[in-house]
């Protein structure tokens, strides 16, 4: 669970404004508040996010949906999440292509508006690290959880060949036991309304822990990070060795 004063000194030290790869702004919310971040990682400006193998065309692409813990924000390119999942699935032989989608500020409503963007190219697997910023600014958690539904739905209409995989999010403990259960639960709902697994807390072993984190309390450090993709890459590899041929 997230402790409650890093989920304040998030909200304090980044609260500017984003924007999405094709230039235009980030989510502006819905919930209180702007984006929380200002760093973008798109599908349009990190083809790759590895060591380039898509170049012959023989990978499948896996694109990553999320904020700015997706992003990297604060970190070299290299030392966030997604790039070491891109390592861990060189060094096993799998043929994929890990595209970094965050933005950092983006919240679940965010993240619907950008998706159809997001998958203009081809998928054969969609990551949804989506709603951490909901469960900052105290979004409703109902409308986490249709912004979820939405998503997937979403997700499914424009690439059907695409797999779908859910992250579990947590909401920051300040804001009481009630909201942060019924925010927990959101994804669980969301995990059974739509027949997606449900894959665990991104942030498990590293919110809280302060030798994991940067200043802000929040945001991995490169410690944190390699505990992150250790944390993905538990669900993703059987997920990736599912995947069909290319």
């Amino acid at each position: 669970m997230w402790l409650g004063i890093a989920g304040l000194a998030l909200l304090a030290a980044c609260g500017s404004t984003g924007t999405n790869g094709n230039g235009s702004p980030s989510d502006s919310a819905s919930g209180a508040g702007g984006p929380v971040g200002a760093s973008a990682v798109t599908a349009e400006n990190t083809p790759a996010a590895g060591n380039g193998t898509a170049a012959g065309g023989s990978t499948r692409r896996v694109v990553v949906l999320g904020t700015s813990l997706t992003a990297g924000l604060g970190l070299d390119p290299d030392d966030a999440y997604p790039a070491l999942l891109q390592a861990k699935a060189d060094s096993a032989g799998l043929p994929v292509t890990i595209v970094n989608a965050g933005l950092s500020g983006e919240t679940s409503a965010g993240a619907l508006r950008r998706a159809a963007w997001v998958l203009e190219q081809p998928a054969a697997l969609v990551i949804l690290e989506v709603g951490a910023n909901d469960g900052l600014r105290g979004v409703d958690p109902d409308s986490t959880y249709a912004n979820l539904v939405q998503l997937v739905e979403t997700v499914r209409a424009q690439r059907p060949e695409a797999g779908i995989a859910l992250v579990q999010m947590e909401a920051p403990s300040n804001l009481g036991r009630a909201y942060t259960r019924r925010f927990h639960e959101a994804y669980v709902r969301a995990s059974k309304a739509t027949a997606v697994p449900l894959w665990p807390f991104l942030l498990d072993g590293v919110a809280g822990v302060a030798r994991l984190n940067q200043a802000d309390g929040i945001h991995p450090n490169p410690q944190g990070s390699r505990r992150v993709a250790a944390t993905m890459w538990t669900s993703m590899e059987p997920a990736l060795r599912a995947l069909p041929s290319p």
